[in-house]
């Protein structure tokens, strides 16, 4: 198994706690990577979904996944500005050129003034009863909530709009 690379591509695969692949992101370039953090970026990537259906992303996306912390981010940049789309999950791995998590329902969307709102609480609920999340899982997941919430509030981590916007320019020397 290889440690990720930078300047390399690697996917991004999203399971479900009953281990289901959910969704797949083709390709994302490592922009940077520690023993605890991989940032990557990507623009118009095949995303599949369980399903079999695709699609190809609209805008380019600061992405990360952390080995400590129940939660992703992808920093958006959209015209009307950065906007962050949070997934209250599982810590990733990286295996088979691959960052892997599992994606709790929860999500939280940040706008561009940093207002954001949580979705997919029933979602959660559903899949809560159906996949039976352990007990310790469901404190983790809303202590994530929090955590991430606190951050937004404070605009630490990923939440810097200048660190994404530096972020991009660095994905933008590596060739397409």
């Amino acid at each position: 198994m290889a440690d990720p690379k930078i300047g390399s591509p690697m996917q991004i695969k999203s399971y479900k706690h009953n281990g289901q692949l959910h969704r797949t992101w083709q390709e994302t370039t490592i922009l940077k990577a520690t023993s605890t953090r991989i940032i990557g970026a990507n623009d118009r990537t095949r995303v599949l979904e369980s399903d079999g259906r695709s699609w190809l992303t609209r805008e380019p996306a600061i992405c990360f996944f952390y080995t400590e912390h129940w939660f992703n981010v992808i920093s958006m940049l959209r015209a009307d500005g950065i906007h962050y789309y949070c997934n209250i999950s599982s810590p990733f791995v990286f295996e088979d050129g691959a960052v892997k998590y599992i994606d709790y329902d929860l999500d939280v969307k940040v706008f561009p003034d940093m207002t954001y709102t949580l979705l997919d609480e029933d979602e959660y609920e559903l899949h809560s009863q159906q996949m039976n999340y352990p007990q310790e899982i469901d404190r983790v997941l809303w202590d994530s909530v929090e955590e991430l919430t606190h951050m937004i509030r404070q605009r630490k981590g990923p939440f810097s709009h200048e660190k994404v916007e530096q972020l991009y320019e660095l994905f933008l020397t590596y060739p397409i």
